[in-house]
């Protein structure tokens, strides 16, 4: 009998070491696409890094162009690549992905009158949340400073349910 339980025990523990090894070394291998982009200058290079960090792709939304595996996040590096290698300035071709995408593709949008709201609109949130929570601090702290004054009728009532209670 002793041996049973020892040899179901060995079972057991074997069964979980198996399970536990099996799923630490099942971890899938995530295969991430390299572009390999050749540049002129480390300059070029740098600038084009810059570009893929600073824009968004369309398509996966909160991921950068450079973190991105996406088909159009693919061919916005190979034609930020493109437009580099032809000498174009970085406002030239944050003007193009403007153009094309509008200011979703940038990560800090610019100030334009389209996008106050966006830039000011926490702000301004914030001021009203504390400008209800200063009126109401108020308000409280009044309310707690005065002494209600009971007329004969509320004390004659408040008589009437203590003695009730009590």
């Amino acid at each position: 009998m002793l041996l049973t339980v020892m040899s179901n025990s060995l079972r057991a523990s074997a069964y979980w070491i198996l399970l536990l090894t099996a799923l630490t070394t099942a971890v899938p291998v995530v295969h991430a696409q390299v572009d390999t982009f050749e540049f002129q200058t480390a300059e070029q290079q740098q600038r084009f890094r810059q570009l893929s960090d600073e824009l968004r792709c369309p398509m996966c939304q909160n991921t950068n162009l450079t973190g991105s595996s996406g088909g159009v996040a693919e061919d916005l590096r190979r034609e930020i690549h493109r437009m580099i290698l032809e000498g174009m300035t970085n406002p030239e071709i944050e003007q193009f992905m403007f153009e094309r995408y509008g200011d979703f593709i940038f990560y800090k949008p610019r100030l334009r009158m389209e996008t106050l709201f966006l830039w000011f609109g926490p702000l301004i949130f914030l001021l009203i949340g504390g400008a209800a929570a200063i009126a109401i601090s108020r308000k409280a702290s009044q309310t707690g400073q005065k002494n209600p004054e009971l007329d004969d009728a509320q004390r004659e009532k408040l008589q009437a349910l203590l003695k009730a209670k009590g």
